[in-house]
């Protein structure tokens, strides 16, 4: 049986009205024909910096190599300091010392006028002054006192003063020597306090 006019004329206008509308819900977008692009972006789901070994980790080298050269600086900075520290310890220890040594040098100096006296009065034959004589220098020599000038020893102008000679009786002797000590030398720890005053034999 064929439609009605009227029924087809309301069937095309309910189509036109569905094309005005769009696509009815839950209909997915129409899809492009095949062969064309879609204009629909691509979900963008990879990380380049991420996915790119070549930076991946690319600094961990130059803070490697920094920590190195910090750790190479504190060590030389160590170093140099512990140096002069030992340097600035030995020098302070040699200068205490010396200190130590030219203070008591000074007190064995003042004391060679004592020493002086007591051999004077035991020339003279004054008694009680040899024992105290004796016992002085056995003190000042357990400290670093050395007597110098003792008859017939090689004649040293380092420990010795010539102020009078005389001539040796024989022909044998080839160098000088002490003939007689008119006043006794002293030195402290190597160094000389007073020369020997005597007489050479030559």
């Amino acid at each position: 049986m064929s439609a009605e006019p009227s029924d087809v004329s309301e069937l095309e206008a309910a189509a036109d009205e569905q094309d005005q509308a769009g696509p009815t819900p839950g209909e997915g977008p129409a899809s492009a024909p095949e062969g064309e692009p879609s204009d629909a972006p691509e979900p963008d789901n990879a990380d380049p910096e991420s996915t790119d070994p070549a930076t991946a980790g690319g600094d961990a080298p130059s803070d490697l190599a920094a920590a190195i050269a910090e750790r190479d600086a504190y060590l030389a900075d160590l170093q140099r300091v512990t140096a002069e520290f030992t340097n600035f310890r030995r020098q302070t220890v040699k200068r205490n010392t010396e200190l130590v040594a030219q203070a008591a040098s000074r007190l064995a100096r003042e004391l060679l006028v004592v020493l002086d006296a007591c051999e004077a009065a035991v020339s003279q034959g004054v008694e009680g002054i040899d024992a105290v004589q004796a016992q002085l220098l056995s003190v000042l020599t357990g400290e670093g006192l050395t007597v110098l000038g003792t008859v017939d020893e090689p004649f040293d102008p380092g420990f010795h003063e010539a102020v009078m000679s005389e001539e040796s009786g024989t022909d044998d002797q080839s160098a000088p020597v002490v003939a007689d000590v008119l006043r006794t030398g002293y030195a402290w720890n190597g160094r000389v306090l007073r020369p020997a005053m005597v007489k050479v034999r030559s």
